[in-house]
C-alpha cells in the first residue's frame, strides 16, 4: 500500500474547510489516497457535547472523502492540546498504516511550526516557564513568552488554535519516534471564533449559528447538510450545552471533593475550587466563572467539569489509547481494514460488543466512552432519542 493520509478532527460540524483539507492533502500526495480521520466522540476538546453525535459526525466524513473513521476515546478527547494530540497521533501511528498525517495551520508552513515545536520539546524550558509563572501572567503567555527566548517572534505562532494543535501533532510525532510525515495545508476563509464571508465558515461560527436555530447547510458539503437536516428531523441533534445543564450539574453535585482533587488538571488548588463552585453557583455558566483562575484559560475549567461529570480522572489520558473504535468506513475502508489488521499494534474494534472483551485499562476506557453516550443523548430534543446504551448497540456506517 502506498501513501495513507492521517487526520485528526472533530467535525463539530463537519464543513467546507474540512472537505477542503481532504481534497488538498490528496492533491498532493494522489487523487486515490485512503484518509483515516481519529475523530473526537460526543464531548470535545473545548469541553462541550458536540452539536450531532459521534455517528453522524463520522457518516458524514465518510461521505465526504474520508475512508475509514476511528474514535478517539473520551480521556484523550477532554485532554488539553498536547494529550489530545498525542492520543489521537499515536492511535493513527499505531495502526502501521498511515504515513502522512495532515492538518490545517494558520501559518500553513511546516518548518516554522517544527522550530516552536523544538523549543516546547527543550528539556530547559520548564525552567523558564516557572520564572515566567512568578510574575503571575496567564500559563498560555508564560509559555509563549519562554519560547520566545529561543525562536523569537515565531513564539507568535502559539496565538493561533490551529498553530497550537499543528505544534503539538509535530510534538507527538517527535516523542512517540513515528514514522509520520507531516504536512499542513494552509488555513482559509473564517479564523476560529471569529465570522467571515464566503461558504467557509469556523466550526465555532456554524455552532453558534446553529444555537441560534439558522440554516447552516450552504456552509457544509451536500452530504453533510443531508445528515444534519436528518438528524434535525429525527430529534437527535443538535444537542447544546444548555440542554446538558441540569445532568451536568446534578452529577457535580454529588460527587464528593476527593473527586475533584483526583480530576486532569486539578493543581494548585484547582479542584477545590470547582468543588465549591459546584455545590454553590445554580448555572454551569456560574459554576465556570467561579472556578476560574487567571492562570488558567476558561477551557481547562470547562474540560475539568465535564471530566467530573463523566467519570474522567488524572493519569487516563496517560499514553496513548488502547484500542481503535472504528466509527464509519468510506469507499477505500473495508480493504484498509485488512491491511491494518495485519500492521496494528491496538485492537481494532468493528462492533461494539467486542469492546467487552478488552482487557483491563482498555475495557474500562470503552465503557467509560460509551457510559458518555448514555449522558451526551438526554440532550437530545426528542425524548424517544434518549434511550440509554445506544453506544453498544451502534454498528459502524458503512458507506
Amino acid at each position: 500500500m502506498g501513501n495513507v493520509i492521517g487526520i485528526v478532527a472533530e467535525y463539530n460540524p463537519f464543513h467546507n474547510g474540512h472537505t477542503r483539507l481532504i481534497e488538498q492533502t490528496r492533491a498532493r500526495l494522489g487523487a486515490d489516497c485512503p484518509v483515516v480521520c481519529v475523530m473526537s466522540g460526543d464531548f470535545v476538546q473545548r469541553g462541550s457535547p458536540a452539536v450531532y453525535s459521534k455517528f453522524a459526525r463520522a457518516e458524514a466524513a465518510a461521505r465526504c472523502g474520508a475512508d475509514l473513521v476511528l474514535e478517539l476515546p473520551l480521556p484523550w478527547a477532554l485532554s488539553s492540546a498536547e494529550g489530545f494530540a498525542r492520543g489521537a497521533v499515536g492511535l493513527l501511528g499505531g495502526l502501521g498504516v498511515v504515513t502522512h498525517l495532515s492538518f490545517g495551520s494558520e501559518c500553513g508552513e511546516l518548518e516554522p511550526l517544527q522550530r516552536v515545536a523544538e523549543a516546547l520539546l527543550d528539556p530547559l524550558l520548564g525552567e523558564d516557564l516557572r520564572a515566567e509563572l512568578q510574575s503571575g501572567i496567564p500559563f498560555a503567555a508564560a509559555r509563549q513568552q519562554a519560547v520566545a527566548r529561543r525562536v523569537g517572534a515565531l513564539a507568535e505562532l502559539l496565538q493561533a488554535p490551529n498553530n497550537i494543535l499543528a505544534v503539538e501533532y509535530l510534538k507527538a510525532i517527535f516523542d512517540q519516534r513515528l514514522d509520520l510525515h507531516p504536512l499542513t495545508i494552509l488555513r482559509t476563509g473564517a479564523q476560529h471564533d471569529r465570522p467571515a464571508e464566503g461558504n467557509v465558515r469556523s466550526a465555532s461560527e456554524l455552532r453558534t449559528r446553529i444555537g441560534a436555530g439558522e440554516n447552516v447547510s450552504a456552509f457544509l458539503p451536500k452530504a453533510a447538510a443531508e445528515i444534519s437536516a436528518r438528524e434535525k428531523t429525527l430529534g437527535r441533534g443538535p444537542v447544546l450545552p444548555d440542554a446538558l445543564e441540569s445532568a451536568l450539574l446534578s452529577r457535580l453535585r454529588m460527587l464528593p471533593q476527593a473527586a475533584y482533587n483526583a480530576l486532569p488538571g486539578a493543581t494548585e488548588g484547582l479542584g477545590n475550587s470547582l468543588y465549591r463552585a459546584a455545590h454553590e453557583e445554580p448555572t454551569l455558566d456560574g459554576v465556570l466563572a467561579a472556578a476560574k483562575s487567571k492562570r488558567y484559560a476558561l477551557s481547562r475549567i470547562r474540560r475539568m467539569t465535564m471530566c467530573a461529570a463523566l467519570g474522567v480522572t488524572a493519569g487516563m489520558d496517560t499514553g496513548t489509547p488502547p484500542y481503535a473504535r472504528v466509527l464509519a468506513i468510506g469507499a477505500q475502508g473495508r480493504e484498509l481494514l485488512r491491511v491494518i489488521d495485519a500492521r496494528t499494534s491496538v485492537p481494532v474494534i468493528t462492533k461494539p460488543a467486542a469492546g467487552r472483551s478488552l482487557p483491563g485499562e482498555a475495557g474500562e476506557i470503552f465503557a467509560l466512552t460509551a457510559d458518555a453516550h448514555d449522558l451526551y443523548v438526554l440532550g437530545c430534543p426528542a425524548r424517544e432519542e434518549r434511550r440509554c446504551g445506544g453506544d453498544w448497540r451502534a454498528s459502524p456506517f458503512v458507506l
